[in-house]
């Protein structure tokens, strides 16, 4: 399979697809090295995964070159492999914290005491997406890997050169061996996957997302999904505009807006909606095409060539039912790549897909509202509910307004928090996600399969007992 460089246009690359064969065999061997990888002490998985940190580490600048191609972001891609050894530091931190082996007396029969034991999913299967393709194949297999399960990845085929560097850094931990592990290949080998692990965790689309909770639930696997975003954000009258145009910029532009959580809704309330257009246009305007080697610019290239058509058709799909366009608005094409400036769109309603639709780009729709219950109402008019985010001078205000919102994370007075933010458990909304948090101890513990051991220290009770009147 050719693989396309998203910054020159050229296919320079190309991946095996896995074979069913192939991945049963992965899956057998994952399954024999598991048994000795779950025998080891938490502490002991630690280490191991701290030396992969400090090999991915070593390994910087192969991996982040990969990368880099992959997603024509230089910036970006290292702060995508410190962000992978961040999570690893702070999996490795905070699962002991999450491990209670404390035995209990039970509150029904004083004399019988309740153990906790914990069996991990031997493999748990990852299909990763190609936005952010190193850190969202791990997000799920770092505390999975802690928990004692093997972990088999298959990354996105739009992403896929990163794998080659990364495999080179895990096959110098004899530990790692069919621990972590990857079968290349397009969404058939993906779907093939699910039916041979014991667990699959799945980040991307809503339309694929459904399509392996279907699957999974025909293989009676447990399925975590995290998938995609409309996320909104409401500007209140008493916001401060500086403050709001910054952070709504930065949410909605970073990665080239190539992310779940960017946010693709923006509510502003009538008396400052001219003023926020013409803060957020003026900031939007500044804002230059990563084009050269030296990354000049910070918006990057469409890493998705069907993704740019999306784009150009919600776009064209608004203008046509009476949109105005203030900055942005078309897609261009440098290099061989597809690009796109960040786009500031006003007169916008929701009978337009780009406010309706994930649109997955530095695409800034704004729309008016004149009352608080009607920008509640219209956040949460949306079949997705990822995160989103709130601005007003009245914290109080504010978070009630946020307990209202129909998604897992709200950011107030700011926003992508969610995307910075770990430790907190969060749940997804609608269509946007099913299964446990990532976050917080939930994020560790679905990993486990859990088991009571009930002990009794006293007299058993007779069958005559039982029908005792």
């Amino acid at each position: 399979m050719k693989i396309r460089n998203p910054k020159t246009g050229d296919y320079d690359f190309k991946i095996e697809i896995a074979q069913n064969t192939q991945i049963i065999d992965q899956v057998e061997k994952s399954r024999i090295a598991q048994k000795n990888w779950a025998k080891k002490k938490l502490s002991e998985r630690i280490l191991v995964l701290q030396d992969f940190k400090e090999g991915i580490k070593n390994n910087r600048k192969e991996i982040i070159n990969a990368l880099s191609i992959d997603t024509g972001r230089n910036i970006i891609s290292q702060r995508e492999l410190d962000g992978l050894c961040g999570s690893i530091d702070r999996w490795c931190n905070s699962a002991p914290l999450f491990i209670d082996d404390s035995e209990k007396v039970s509150e029904s029969i004083p004399y019988i005491s309740i153990k906790k034991h914990r069996d991990p999913f031997p493999v748990l299967g990852v299909i990763s997406p190609w936005n952010f393709p190193l850190l969202l194949s791990f997000i799920d297999a770092i505390p999975a890997l802690l928990a004692g399960c093997a972990v088999i990845i298959k990354p996105s085929e739009v992403t896929p050169r990163f794998v080659d560097p990364l495999k080179k850094t895990i096959n110098k931990i004899s530990e790692l061996e069919n621990i972590i592990s990857f079968v290349m290949g397009d969404g058939s080998t993906g779907a093939s996957l699910i039916n041979f692990v014991d667990m699959i965790a799945f980040t991307g689309s809503v339309a694929t997302g459904k399509k392996v909770a279907q699957s999974a639930a025909k293989s009676f696997i447990p399925a975590c999904l995290e998938l995609g975003g409309k996320d909104p954000v409401i500007v209140m009258d008493d916001s401060d505009l500086e403050r709001a145009t910054t952070s709504i910029l930065r949410a909605s532009t970073v990665a080239t807006g190539q992310a779940c959580q960017s946010l693709e809704r923006i509510y502003v309330d009538a008396s400052i909606h001219d003023d926020f257009i013409n803060l957020i246009t003026k900031k939007s305007m500044k804002l230059q095409l990563n084009l050269s080697e030296n990354d000049d610019g910070v918006i990057g290239p469409l890493i998705f060539e069907k993704q740019a058509e999306i784009i150009s058709n919600h776009i064209d799909d608004a203008i046509n039912k009476g949109a105005i366009i203030h900055c942005g608005g078309k897609i261009e094409n440098h290099l061989g790549g597809l690009w796109i400036k960040p786009t500031v769109i006003s007169n916008v309603n929701h009978n337009m897909d780009i406010m309706t639709k994930e649109t997955f780009g530095p695409i800034m729709p704004i729309m008016i509202f004149n009352t608080i219950e009607e920008a509640i109402n219209l956040a949460n008019d949306s079949k997705y509910g990822l995160s989103g985010a709130i601005f007003s001078r009245d914290e109080d205000q504010a978070v009630r307004i946020a307990e209202r919102i129909h998604c897992g994370g709200m950011s107030i007075n700011d926003a992508g928090l969610t995307s910075m933010i770990f430790e907190e458990e969060k749940n997804t909304y609608k269509d946007s996600g099913m299964g446990p948090s990532r976050n917080g101890a939930e994020g560790f513990t679905r990993f486990y399969r859990k088991k009571a051991l009930f002990i009794n220290r006293g007299d058993v009770i007779s069958i005559q007992e039982m029908y005792k009147k």
